[in-house]
């Protein structure tokens, strides 16, 4: 049943936590540092909160398309589901304004992919299940 749920209503979730406060640091919000790392270059990387939310969806998104390869009436639920997932994050996105960054805009477009993709895959391999000709 859990594998039923989009994976990338995960994200939505965890961005509104910190957006409006209730989980992280609410003086840097997104920009919070998680770790730091002296490069070899002598430059310093950090990763911050965003940018891991962003790898965190990145691979939700694997997942999700490796997902919806599986054909059955489950898949049907589960492309609803997605795009259930999808329009909230539009919606989210255009009504809100905590919603309006640019890192909110790319889990949507991971959202948007996700949706595009498994109707895609699911069309595409549904096409091979059909035979014309009694062969």
């Amino acid at each position: 049943m859990i594998w039923k749920i989009p994976l990338l209503a995960l994200p939505l979730l965890i961005y509104n936590l910190v957006a409006f406060d209730i989980v992280g640091d609410k003086a840097n919000g997104w920009a919070s540092p998680v770790m730091s790392l002296d490069m070899v270059s002598g430059a310093v990387w950090t990763l911050s909160v965003g940018d891991l939310l962003v790898v965190l969806a990145l691979a939700l998104l694997f997942v999700e398309v490796l997902k919806s390869t599986k054909v059955g009436s489950a898949s049907i639920v589960d492309h609803m589901l997605s795009t259930l997932v999808f329009i909230a994050y539009l919606v989210e996105f255009l009504l809100v304004p905590a919603a309006a960054t640019s890192l909110f805009f790319t889990c949507m477009a991971m959202s948007l992919v996700d949706l595009v993709a498994g109707f895609s895959v699911s069309i595409r391999s549904a096409s091979r299940d059909v035979n014309f000709g009694g062969h």
